[in-house]
């Protein structure tokens, strides 16, 4: 009995540790341009999200410290994703 307590903690623990670095691995990112999270373009006076696919033609704004747009539109966005989750989840 003892036996198969251990081998059946083994294999639990296993598992943990495998979703744990899994999840590890997932945040770490390479760091490869194709990775950027947001784009300043001063000849256009443009700032671009690539997270959320925003592009404003405000880039003055945003360096004057005035982001309710492009935080509107990043809560906006991880609220309709957040929702959808809980109804795939029901």
């Amino acid at each position: 009995m003892r036996v198969l307590r251990s081998r059946l903690y083994e294999m639990e623990l296993e598992k943990q540790q495998a979703a744990l670095g899994a999840e590890r691995r997932g945040q770490i990112k390479t760091g490869d341009r194709s990775e950027k999270i947001r784009t300043y373009n001063f000849p256009q006076n443009r700032v671009t999200d690539h997270r959320i696919g925003l592009t404003l033609h405000q880039l003055t704004d945003v360096m004057e410290g005035k982001l309710a747009q492009l935080v509107d539109g990043l809560s906006g966005h991880y609220e309709a994703e957040r929702l959808k989750q809980e109804l795939a989840e029901v």
